[in-house]
């Protein structure tokens, strides 16, 4: 995996941009005391890119509805439509973005330049804003396949996500915890919409999903066919999680689409990346206007409204806060 691949082409260093409006270098980072955040007057002059993920999923319209939290707090703002994750990472490492959405795995492996990352120069200077709300990895199937389990998908067409993408890394990552590698399967290496297409005209499988509950590509293929939620327990979900803590049992719950019980599984946290060499005034700022405006970010998705509150704290965030959201964090009572 190269940076090149997961985002907009970049050369597979992690580099920290030269700081734009308020922003400052890290090095001269504020104390705790200190930050105030900003002016009506100096909010007004700052521009917010927000990296969100394609059109089709739940990163889009929470993403954008970040973006207009900010724009009525003050701000100038855009959403980014993006490939997700891994062009998220490499948009907040050059600069192309001051916040973005990505799932925390693939960033702990960015940060730390392991697993899908190995041979990268750690990217050492992502940072953390704020925890969202948790990823499920799904696994559908249709009744026809005979597939209810993880080894089932042996000699079988599975889609695994786009290659490098966030999903695809949680693809590899479960198969590798049962066993199970690419050359004992046929990958799939398609966005989940369209490899759930091909499932509908029999060219696959099974498909990888990682999204909020309920996600509305795998909701429409409940309707149309017999759809079956596949789950990942047993000795193969304990290893995992065990070896990156990142990762959380969890069960998909009975009536979420065609399930009649609850489905095991897995999730893995979303986080809010920001740009490390932004002042700690902006960032706190920045904090201050979302959980202000909160309402408009919970209104743009079930998965925002149940899980993206001040209440939730940072307690699940292993990335390092930016020193102006842990300013914001202390101040606020989450972190001592």
């Amino acid at each position: 995996l190269s940076l090149a691949a997961c985002g907009n082409g970049g050369s597979g260093t992690a580099s920290t941009p030269a700081s734009s409006g308020s922003g400052s270098d890290a090095s001269t980072s504020q104390s705790a005391g200190e930050v105030k955040g900003l002016t009506p007057e100096e909010r007004s002059k700052e521009f917010i890119t927000v990296g969100t993920g394609p059109t089709s999923g739940i990163y889009f319209p929470i993403g954008g509805a970040f973006a207009t939290a900010l724009k009525d707090y003050g701000y100038q703002t855009s959403a980014e439509a993006t490939n997700a994750t891994g062009q998220n990472i490499q948009n907040i490492l050059n600069g192309d973005a001051e916040i973005a959405i990505a799932m925390q795995d693939a960033v702990m492996q960015a940060y730390t330049g392991t697993e899908a990352y190995d041979g990268i120069e750690p990217a050492e200077n992502l940072r953390a804003l704020m925890r969202l709300w948790p990823n499920y990895v799904q696994l559908v199937t249709t009744a026809d396949t005979g597939i209810t389990s993880i080894q089932d998908l042996v000699g079988k067409r599975v889609g695994v996500g786009a290659a490098n993408s966030g999903v695809e890394i949680n693809a590899r990552m479960i198969l590798n915890a049962y066993g199970i590698t690419y050359d004992d399967i046929t990958p799939d290496y398609l966005a989940y919409g369209e490899a759930i297409d091909n499932m509908k005209n029999g060219q696959c499988d099974a498909v990888f999903v990682t999204s909020g509950l309920p996600n509305s590509t795998i909701m429409d293929l409940g309707v149309q066919y017999d759809m079956v939620i596949v789950p990942i327990d047993g000795e193969g979900r304990d290893k995992l999680v065990a070896e990156y803590p990142y990762y959380a049992k969890s069960v998909i719950p009975a009536g979420t689409y065609n399930n009649t019980e609850d489905v095991e599984g897995l999730f893995v946290y979303n986080i809010m990346l920001v740009r490390k060499d932004l002042s700690d005034d902006m960032v706190y700022d920045m904090l201050q206007g979302i959980f202000e405006n909160i309402s408009t970010i919970k209104a743009s998705h079930n998965a925002a409204d149940k899980n993206i509150d001040i209440s939730f704290g940072v307690d699940d965030i292993q990335l390092p806060l930016h020193p102006g959201a842990e300013a914001f964090w202390r101040d606020n009572g989450y972190i001592s």
